[in-house]
């Protein structure tokens, strides 16, 4: 049975859920921009604009998403948004107010990269005779995929603080050194290990999707 009948929720739940995470998104960036606050307005903004990929996805791509996907996305970037600007009247945000808060993100942003390889991977072998990725390859490839983007990541932190930090400006990213790099690839892993055990077989829809649609483009 997939997480989300356990917990009850129908899709009709899923996209009212979804729709409210975004118009928060929403609110974020106007708070960003009463408070003066780029990161806020930055990470909400594009925040937002991620929402929207499932959409564009499915109307100009003609690949279907599923609502638990969408949601998935959706809440990942929402927590992310919501860490950055906080609870209102706090004095500072979620992300140095709760120890955990920066590794619970991580690990969901994380396992949205896990499952974009892996539908991606799949897709191709099903696709091509001559592409055969056994399982203990593809969960080797999820976690390399994973971490690859994670380190990515956080030389895109490292050089947009340092870039701020020598013209004066404020950072829409931080990094709290080494060791939270560190905890962040660790954590990054461990969402990356989570699709690679339990999420793969709430992927197959739209593994078969994209295979097909390389089909499609193929001939």
């Amino acid at each position: 049975m997939r997480l989300r009948e356990r917990l009850g929720l129908s899709e009709r739940h899923q996209r009212r859920l979804s729709r409210a995470m975004q118009l928060t998104l929403v609110g974020f960036v106007g708070v960003g921009v009463y408070e003066g606050n780029a990161g806020i307005v930055v990470n909400a903004a594009i925040g937002f604009g991620v929402t929207q990929l499932p959409a564009i996805l499915e109307r100009d791509y003609g690949i279907p998403m599923d609502t638990a996907l969408t949601l998935w996305i959706t809440l990942a970037v929402f927590l992310h948004a919501l860490g950055t600007a906080g609870l209102p009247g706090a004095s500072v945000n979620l992300y140095r107010s709760v120890w955990w808060w920066d590794h619970l993100t991580h690990t969901l942003s994380s396992s949205i990269v896990a499952a974009a390889g892996y539908a991606t991977a799949r897709a191709i072998e099903l696709h091509s005779d001559g592409v055969s990725l056994p399982d203990r390859f593809m969960f080797v490839f999820i976690l390399l995929f994973v971490l690859a983007f994670g380190v990515f990541w956080e030389v895109i932190e490292f050089s947009v603080a340092s870039v701020a930090s020598l013209s004066g400006t404020q950072s829409v990213l931080t990094q709290y050194g080494l060791g939270d790099t560190m905890l962040d690839l660790l954590f990054d892993t461990l969402g990356g290990v989570v699709v690679a055990v339990w999420g793969t077989a709430h992927l197959t829809d739209l593994v078969g999707v994209l295979s097909a649609r390389f089909g499609r483009t193929d001939a």
